[in-house]
């Protein structure tokens, strides 16, 4: 009689645990950087007898933007730091331990009314948050706006390589010149739903700009979907403790009669920035 095949673990629990087995089969206490390759991924499953994702990268991915590290990864970062996951080459990651400074919408800033120039059919037919943030932010020249940069969509969804890191994606790339002349690359990130941004992300940005535009100003931006549709901007730099958000603001796409003489007098007596 023929035993019956062991199957194989189907739960939603399976990412945080394959990362899990990951994170501590290499930490030490002290250590502030561990790495480990995409190969590890397949082995921790195979121990852990649990179904793997189609993609590979799903498991850093689910980890990095939406469920964050799991408690038993976390408790070992200490007050005030937290684990991240970055590229370190082709196939390979690394925890990097960090300052806690997650990016979040400031939910006290003041919103600035926009009138939509979304076209309707482009709003009807967007598939996902992200697809409709990108949408609404490019045919609104909200970049143009949030950066007083003129700017131009030079390309969508950009996946290369740079060095150190391996494959980095950036949601949308702009390129911009101001009234001096001087050239910017404005690589978007746009987040939609429960995913978040990433101080990871950002750093890739920053390295993809650094690789394949050097002669251009880098001015990584971050776009987020708040409640009733109010879009976050941010602009980061890099500093001495490392990435930041150098600027934000709040924008609401309204119909053109809904900016009153009253918003338009408040934005005039705005403190400039």
């Amino acid at each position: 009689m023929k035993k019956p095949k062991k199957q194989k673990t189907k739960q939603p629990a399976r990412y945080p645990i394959i990362i899990e087995r990951i994170f501590h089969e290499r930490f030490k206490p002290g250590m502030r950087a561990v790495d480990f390759e995409r190969e590890d991924i397949v082995k921790a499953a195979r121990d852990l007898n649990v179904e793997l994702p189609k993609n590979l990268g799903d498991v850093v991915y689910k980890q990095r933007y939406r469920t964050g590290m799991p408690e038993s990864i976390r408790t070992t970062a200490g007050q005030g730091q937290a684990w991240l996951v970055f590229p370190a080459g082709i196939s390979k990651y690394r925890f990097v331990l960090l300052p806690d400074t997650p990016l979040l919408p400031n939910e006290h800033m003041s919103v600035t009314k926009v009138p939509d120039s979304t076209p309707g059919v482009i709003a009807k037919y967007a598939l996902t948050d992200e697809q409709a943030l990108l949408a609404k932010v490019r045919y609104n020249r909200l970049v143009d706006i949030f950066t007083g940069v003129t700017c131009y969509s030079l390309q969508n969804h950009l996946r290369t390589t740079v060095p150190e890191m391996g494959q980095v994606e950036t949601d949308e790339l702009y390129v911009g010149v101001d009234k001096k002349g001087v050239h910017y690359v404005f690589p978007v990130q746009a987040k939609g739903g429960k995913d978040r941004l990433s101080i990871v992300q950002i750093a890739q940005d920053f390295a993809l700009c650094a690789d394949k535009f050097p002669a251009l100003i880098c001015r990584p931006v971050g776009a987020q979907f708040m409640k009733d549709q109010v879009i976050a901007l941010f602009e980061f730099e890099q500093g001495e403790k490392g990435i930041g958000i150098s600027s934000e603001k709040h924008y609401k796409l309204v119909p053109p009669e809904e900016v009153t003489k009253d918003d338009l007098e408040s934005y005039r007596t705005r403190l400039s920035d």
